[in-house]
């Protein structure tokens, strides 16, 4: 198939590129272009500003595509601009588990997209969960004839995260400088850069339409990475009100029901199989800095 990616240079964007690639699909990465990748010649690229019409008219005048997988879709905006300037079979929007009002077994039926108020805003009109709420409205209301996906994930974690949230943590207690975190026990689920690239591929070729979530099996506390980076480092967390505020504040008790992608025929890892070991390399890193 031909799969346009908007986005994919950086994070979970790379894992599906390159899961693709290897499934053998026709691949176009559309970017700014600021970033170097690393794909040579397997794949397509397309220099685009994102939130610019005229740009995304022009830059695909004349394509058209099996799938467009958008990594990059924040608000209704963002939607509007990718499915009118985009001849394409199918789209794949990665939202967000931001949409819910969170709690232990999300099910993707806890938002409903078509129960939302269509308001069109740019990046800057509203908070993050508000702009991925309002994306997804307009994605089934507006565009109701055209086949689409939104992909619901929770905190993505990896050796690749730019954002370097749980990295926080761990490098607090490594160089034993104070935070603030007023959710110390609350229970939180993660998916895998890894893993949520995989699922992105592999919805590429399911004929799967709606919302569905995106989580790894399990869940862990912050007192849990907590306890295991003090007995991998023989170093104390410094837990202050007056230290830094940690990334993952006012997060409740939550984790993302999946049993929709099981169902479909995909295996998300266990959360510990794989957020233990970031954890070590994140010590070592930040040991060796």
């Amino acid at each position: 198939m031909k799969v346009l990616v908007l986005g994919g240079t950086r994070f979970f964007g790379i894992h599906m590129v390159n899961n693709l690639l290897s499934k053998g699909h026709e691949v176009t990465i559309a970017t700014r272009g600021n970033k170097e990748d690393y794909f040579g010649s397997k794949v397509e690229r397309i220099i685009i500003e994102r939130t610019d019409f005229n740009n995304m008219k022009n830059a695909f005048k004349d394509k058209s595509y099996d799938v467009v997988c958008d990594n990059l879709a924040y608000c209704s905006n963002d939607v509007k601009y990718a499915m009118e300037s985009i001849d394409c079979k199918r789209y794949i929007m990665v939202s967000s588990a931001a949409v819910y009002n969170l709690h232990l077994d999300t099910r993707e039926e806890s938002y409903n997209p078509l129960e939302k108020e269509i308001i069109w805003c740019d990046r800057t009109g509203f908070e993050y969960g508000e702009l991925k709420r309002l994306a997804e409205s307009v994605l089934v209301k507006s565009y109701s004839t055209k086949e689409s996906i939104a992909v619901r994930f929770p905190f993505v974690i990896g050796k690749d995260d730019y954002t370097n949230r749980l990295l926080f943590y761990v490098e607090h207690i490594v160089k034993e400088k104070p935070m603030f975190i007023d959710n110390v026990n609350k229970q939180m689920g993660f998916v895998s850069s890894d893993d949520a690239g995989k699922f992105l591929s592999f919805l590429v070729e399911n004929e799967y339409c709606g919302s569905i979530n995106g989580s790894c099996n399990g869940t862990i506390s912050l007192r849990e990475i907590i306890d295991y980076t003090e007995r991998r480092t023989n170093k104390k967390a410094l837990l202050d009100s007056n230290g830094d505020i940690a990334p993952y504040n006012g997060v409740a008790d939550y984790s993302l029901n999946t049993n929709r992608a099981s169902h479909l025929g995909f295996s998300f890892s266990k959360l510990s199989d794989c957020i233990y070991d970031l954890i070590n390399y994140y010590i070592d890193y930040c040991d060796k800095k």
